[in-house]
């Protein structure tokens, strides 16, 4: 399995995934023309693509969505909250395929075996994803507002995570948001900060070989704050921490 942050931010977050038997994007936040073009850069072939796993109905996360499942002929997969969203506001009326899955339900696609859990965040149905082939186990948990003992335990036994670590509390709270803004990102259904998301590393870090960090704000966070605080939930350390960035393609971790 090879797994690439495409882009991961406020203004577009998708991963690309590859299997010995075809590929997957977790989200098609930009437009599919970027989406395509940042596929290529990461030296994977669009036409290997299987599916778009979606985490949740908000734009950043399903914007190129309907134009990519048309182009390729592949399904677009969320749950039934996410989906209904995704029919109702999309803006083309030609058909497009979709597969409705449920939280706790596994299913199979590309020769992934995939396992959705619940998230929380301020959407329909939002959920994030665990993916086995070839004896391997990938877990994606992006905007989620806390980790719950559900998230822990689908991330738990997972080699490689991708995992939101989106703000600095210090630099929310001393940055330009308006209130309402700072309290929604800090709620329980909002975004997870670097504390929080070093928390969970700490206690599902035994096994994974790589981390792979996400979502992280512009205004509020840093690349180098959020790696600083996810190393700190290792005892020994971590070798292999990737930052996910807004405009440019993230190395790959291959597992």
């Amino acid at each position: 399995m090879k797994v690439t942050i495409l882009a991961s931010g406020s203004k577009g977050n998708a991963i690309y995934i590859e299997g010995d038997e075809g590929s997957l994007l977790v989200d098609a936040g930009l437009s599919a023309r970027q989406i395509r073009k940042r596929i290529d850069e990461a030296g994977g072939d669009e036409r290997n693509l299987q599916g778009i796993l979606v985490t949740h109905e908000h734009t950043d996360h399903i914007r190129g969505a309907d134009v990519l499942a048309r182009k390729f002929g592949v399904p677009v997969v969320g749950t039934g909250g996410t989906l209904e969203t995704f029919l109702r506001t999309r803006k083309s009326t030609k058909p497009v395929t979709t597969k409705r899955i449920s939280v706790g339900d596994q299913f199979s696609i590309s020769g992934f075996s995939v396992l959705p859990f619940s998230t929380a965040h301020d959407a329909a149905e939002p959920c994030g994803y665990c993916l086995d082939t070839g004896g391997v186990r990938l877990g994606c948990c992006l905007d989620t507002g806390i980790i719950t003992p559900r998230i822990e335990r689908a991330l738990s036994g997972c080699d490689v995570v991708v995992l939101e670590s989106n703000h600095c509390p210090k630099m929310l709270e001393e940055g330009p948001y308006p209130a309402f803004l700072k309290a929604r990102i800090r709620s329980k259904l909002g975004h997870l900060s670097n504390n929080a998301a070093a928390t969970c590393l700490h206690d599902i870090g035994d096994d994974l070989s790589a981390v792979m960090l996400a979502h992280l704000s512009e205004v509020n966070n840093t690349p180098k704050k959020a790696e600083e605080t996810a190393q700190e939930a290792f005892y020994d350390g971590i070798e292999h921490i990737v930052v996910g960035d807004q405009h440019v393609v993230s190395e790959s971790v291959r597992i």
